[in-house]
């Protein structure tokens, strides 16, 4: 099956930037980050036809999972472990784990209303108190409880959607 060619400029283009440093910041090297990139991009081509739900979501799982592999092939391969590598194979994992989530929990959260995604934000993130948030965001209370519900429901619809499971 010939490669086609516009397809993986196009990912490349759109996905490349946001991938390479997912890579990155759990990797620190960039010829390895390239690497998966490379991999991750031929990997998703294969199986575009199947892919159901985002295609970058579908994208940053798979740098995931391939980063993880090549973590466990250099465990079996003692020989070849260098000083960069993370020890404990759980604590790669789970590092990995914590920025898949982190963009995918953007991704999703680009996706909401500016009213529903600033009430999240205040309340998640800024750690602000009702009152706190609708002083910030000059609304009422009851308003900010309101968007904060129906905010939440739009953002587990939108992961949803995206494939991420909970």
């Amino acid at each position: 099956m010939p490669l086609d060619e516009e397809v993986v400029a196009a990912i490349y283009r759109e996905h490349g930037p946001a991938l390479r440093r997912f890579v990155l910041s759990a990797s620190r090297d960039p010829q390895l980050a390239e690497d998966v990139v490379q991999e991750t991009v031929l990997r998703v081509w294969q199986k575009a036809p199947d892919i159901t739900g985002s295609l970058r979501s579908y994208l940053f799982r798979t740098a995931r999972n391939i980063m993880i592999d090549n973590y466990r092939k250099a465990q079996r391969r003692p020989s070849e472990v260098t000083e960069r590598e993370v020890a404990d194979p759980a604590e790669a994992a789970e590092r990995v784990d914590e920025l898949l989530n982190r963009v995918l929990m953007e991704e999703a959260l680009v996706r909401l209303s500016s009213e529903h995604r600033d009430v999240l934000v205040a309340l998640h993130y800024r750690r602000f108190t009702v009152n706190e948030a609708a002083v910030q965001l000059n609304i009422p209370s009851g308003t900010v409880k309101s968007r904060a519900y129906y905010a939440v429901r739009a953002l587990r619809t939108i992961l949803d959607e995206m494939g991420v499971e909970r």
